[in-house]
C-alpha cells in the first residue's frame, strides 16, 4: 500500500478546502465518501457524468486541498474523507457542508482507518 502525497493536517488551508468543495462534482464525491467511508476511484466516479481524466482531476484537487486521503494498492486507488483532520482544523465545517448537501449526520459512513500523513 502506498500513500499518495497529502498536506499535513496543520497545512490544510480553509480557502483551499472551500475551493475544492465549491465544485458540484467534487461535492458529490465528498457526499459519496461520507456515506460509504472508503471507495475506490472507479466506484466514486460512477455516474458523475464526467470523463475519467476529469474525475482524476477532481480526485487530485480534493487530495491536494486536504479533503480526502488517497492510498494506492496495486492499480487501485482508495479514497476516504479526512474527517478528523478537517474537524481539528475547522470544527463543524464538514458536517455543515454535508448538512447543506442534504446528508443527515446519522447517515454518514464509518471513519476510514487510513493513517494521516507525517
Amino acid at each position: 500500500m502506498r500513500l499518495l502525497p497529502h498536506p499535513a493536517t496543520e497545512d490544510i488551508e480553509l480557502t483551499e478546502v472551500l475551493r475544492a468543495l465549491s465544485d458540484p462534482v467534487r461535492l458529490e464525491i465528498v457526499v459519496r465518501l461520507a456515506l460509504s467511508g472508503v471507495m475506490n476511484c472507479g466506484e466514486a466516479g460512477d455516474d458523475l457524468g464526467v470523463h475519467k481524466s476529469t474525475a482524476s482531476h477532481h480526485y487530485r484537487t480534493l487530495r491536494e486541498a486536504g479533503v480526502v486521503m488517497t492510498k494506492q494498492e496495486g492499480r487501485l486507488k482508495f479514497m476516504s474523507l479526512r474527517r478528523d483532520d478537517l474537524e481539528s482544523r475547522f470544527p463543524g465545517l464538514l458536517d455543515s457542508v454535508l448538512s447543506a448537501a442534504g446528508i443527515p449526520s446519522t447517515a454518514l459512513g464509518p471513519a476510514a482507518d487510513v493513517p494521516a500523513p507525517r
